[in-house]
């Protein structure tokens, strides 16, 4: 009965967190949080916030009455980037003891009903699960074809140059055990953009980790617009390489 009891208080002190980094999402924020909560799963929110002008940071303010000692803001100093954002969000994490930490999207791009199947997923042998747009077919709703092609052979050229078997290596609804981001030193994290997304994967994959894909379908976002620009998609394209060629330099570092 003690073991038991045990085991049970060690699964209630397992906790889980979603990120989400802002700028200008004030259309989406307060939509998503709650599309987040009413999953039903008992998690905490963090949102990350750019110093977005239009009140985004606000917005979460007031939507922290709603949500008491689940729902955190944190505002940047300066806008620095996705993925000093969410590194900013994992450290947050970490010192919190949170077990399971997910990455998503404010515009709905990431479906939060993905989330509990993902989330059982991390609680058992899997430690990174990706949602995946492209592990069965091109799962993408409302792209225009030429990003939803530059998306789909971006990832296709990634399993090339590294080896890595990851079908989306670029996607960004992702979940992390605490061990995963424990194992990478988070302050060596070199990328901001897409090739932070594919940073971490390999990352994780080069230490033998398991990173499993899940079939989500990606949704275009309705309201606001696109952070998408030409320096992220270069980014992606010379830090694939970057990464390929410190593998062994990374394994040593970290």
């Amino acid at each position: 009965m003690l073991l038991l009891h045990l085991l049970f208080l060690q699964k209630s002190m397992e906790k889980t967190l979603v990120i989400i980094p802002t700028f200008n999402e004030i259309e989406n924020i307060a939509s998503i949080i709650a599309a987040v909560f009413d999953t039903g799963l008992a998690l905490d929110i963090l949102v990350v916030d750019d110093q977005s002008p239009d009140g985004t940071a606000t917005e979460v303010l007031k939507q922290m009455n709603s949500y008491p000692e689940r729902l955190f803001l944190e505002s940047k100093a300066k806008k620095e980037g996705l993925g000093a954002a969410y590194v900013h969000g994992f450290l947050w994490a970490l010192r919190r003891q949170y077990e399971y930490i997910f990455e998503m999207d404010a515009d709905f791009s990431h479906d939060p009903k993905e989330l509990p199947s993902m989330l059982e997923e991390l609680k058992n042998e899997v430690d990174v699960i990706v949602g995946s747009r492209y592990i069965h077919g091109v799962n993408v709703v409302n792209w225009p074809l030429s990003r939803v092609m530059l998306s789909f052979f971006a990832s296709i050229y990634v399993r090339w140059i590294t080896g890595m078997p990851v079908k989306d290596a670029t996607a960004g609804f992702v979940g992390y055990k605490r061990k995963v981001l424990e194992l990478i030193n988070l302050k060596h994290i070199k990328f901001v953009g897409y090739a932070f997304q594919i940073e971490m994967k390999y990352k994780a994959w080069i230490r033998g980790l398991h990173v499993k894909e899940h079939p989500i379908i990606f949704v275009n976002r309705a309201l606001g617009t696109s952070k998408m620009n030409g320096s992220i998609i270069w980014e992606a394209l010379f830090g694939v390489l970057f990464l390929r060629f410190n593998k062994i330099k990374f394994l040593k570092k970290e």
